[in-house]
């Protein structure tokens, strides 16, 4: 399946123009014969925003969910955003992030198909550093997947990635796409340049890690969004700025890479016990 990375930091926030940019990449994705349109972590809004990431929080039903499934519907590609996800509020509290009137706020990735449906969503479980987890509440399922287009299609976000237990969770669940959204800020570029490969190799799979890009608040975000493939090697990398990067998910080449490199059926699972 044709990928499509949209490296972009659009306009933190401002959703109506975030929205216009993610409208004019689908095109542009469209036209290069992609399946997919991938967009960094919280996307929709904007990342470092402060009080305006639970100011502008949707349910993941939402209008913007609405005005998503339009795009992906007219340009007929299949849409995976990070936005913020506003719950509805409860009677028992809780902690971490939340709105005024207590309903919790999840960094989240929704995949959308090109027909419009709302596949999957999944709600960031590692939170890095202070500011996510003042204004963010940690999901609890570590492993979301959909199939789309004859592969089985995982959902992470940024720091999630950086847990190996986590990737492999998806690999032994068959995940043979992992959509990794992201908001990689620097000094910690290696993530992207080394890690990511390797996560791909070692669990024998394709992982699509889409960043953001430039000063935003405190953070400057590295870019360097990548398709790693089940080989270990980029099959395309973005720059530092602003960019629409495409490169192919193969199920065939994936299929021989497994056979050739079985680490999932070689594994020993009886002597991991400590790791839990």
């Amino acid at each position: 399946m044709r990928t499509a990375l949209l490296q972009s930091s659009g306009r933190p926030g401002s959703v109506a123009e975030n929205l216009k940019v993610l409208d004019a990449a689908a095109g542009r994705a469209a036209a290069a014969g992609a399946g997919l349109v991938v967009t960094p972590e919280m996307f929709l809004t904007g990342y470092a925003i402060g009080d305006g990431i639970a100011r502008l929080a949707e349910p993941a039903d939402g209008e913007s969910a609405d005005a998503v499934a339009e795009i992906a519907t007219r340009h007929g590609v299949a849409v995976a955003y990070g936005y913020p996800e506003r719950e509805t509020a409860r009677s028992d509290g809780g902690s971490g992030g939340e709105t005024d009137d207590g309903a919790r706020v999840f960094n989240s990735v929704q995949l959308i198909s090109a027909d419009g449906t709302r596949l999957a969503n999944y709600r960031k479980t590692h939170l890095f550093g202070c500011f996510e987890r003042d204004h963010f509440t940690p999901g609890e399922r570590s492993v979301v997947q959909a199939e789309l287009n004859g592969l089985r299609v995982g959902l992470m976000i940024c720091y999630d990635v950086e847990f190996p237990e986590n990737v492999r969770a998806h690999a032994l669940a068959g995940t043979d796409l992992l959509l990794v959204p992201t908001a990689q800020m620097h000094p910690f570029q290696f993530v992207a340049e080394s890690v990511v490969p390797v996560r791909a190799f070692e669990n024998q799979m394709y992982v699509a890690y889409v960043n953001r890009t430039g000063p935003e608040g405190e953070f400057e975000f590295v870019g360097l969004s990548t398709l790693a493939g089940p080989d270990g090697i980029a099959r395309v990398r973005a720059g530092r700025g602003e960019e629409l990067v495409v490169a192919d998910a193969d199920p065939v080449l994936l299929a021989a890479s497994r056979e050739t490199n079985p680490y999932l059926k070689d594994r020993r699972p009886g002597l991991y016990g400590s790791l839990v």
